[in-house]
């Protein structure tokens, strides 16, 4: 079982807690979203390789109750039982409202400094609550640095021995 990390959310009002235990993310983030009250909870389930194999999230974001179930079984991506073929090929679940599930890929690579890889991921979208695929690219800077990008979007990401991100492009700082 990993220490508990809490992250501080830098641009808007909120805060998130995440731990592991096993190839299983726990994690809470609550926050204001179009100024009303969220809370989503989530479990990560992966396998020993650290690819994804469900997503549970829960919670409400504003009036609205959130009650998301994801599997990944045999290359086949479900969400809410339904498939979701957009997603074929994606082997990491991405959280848009979470730095923590940055951790899956890291730790799933295991990078050496200097390698690079690209992978596609199950990205779960903040707050529409879609399933889509995301190109993502993580490079090891240093041995607890890399740079990630997506699209036009790149950010330098610290992280902790256990593969959580500490700094998260001016969005999340880590509290000591």
């Amino acid at each position: 079982m990993s220490s508990p990390i809490l992250w501080k959310r830098l641009d808007i009002p909120g805060h998130e807690s995440a731990r592991l235990t096993g190839p299983t993310l726990h994690g809470s983030a609550v926050m204001l979203h179009d100024a009303k009250a969220c809370r989503l909870d989530y479990e990560i389930v992966c396998d020993d390789a650290w690819r994804t194999r469900s997503a549970r999230v829960s919670g409400w974001i504003g009036d609205g109750i959130v009650h998301v179930r994801i599997t990944h079984e045999n290359g086949v991506w479900t969400m809410n039982g339904d498939p979701v073929p957009a997603v074929a090929g994606c082997i990491d679940i991405d959280l848009n409202f979470s730095p923590s599930t940055n951790l899956l890929p890291i730790r799933r690579l295991n990078l050496a400094i200097g390698e690079a890889a690209e992978v596609r991921a199950a990205w779960l979208r903040f707050p529409s609550l879609a399933l889509e695929p995301l190109v993502q690219s993580y490079t090891r800077l240093a041995e607890n640095r890399y740079r990630y990008s997506s699209g036009t979007f790149v950010a330098e990401l610290e992280v902790n021995s256990e593969g959580f991100p500490t700094e998260y492009a001016g969005v999340w700082r880590a509290s000591s």
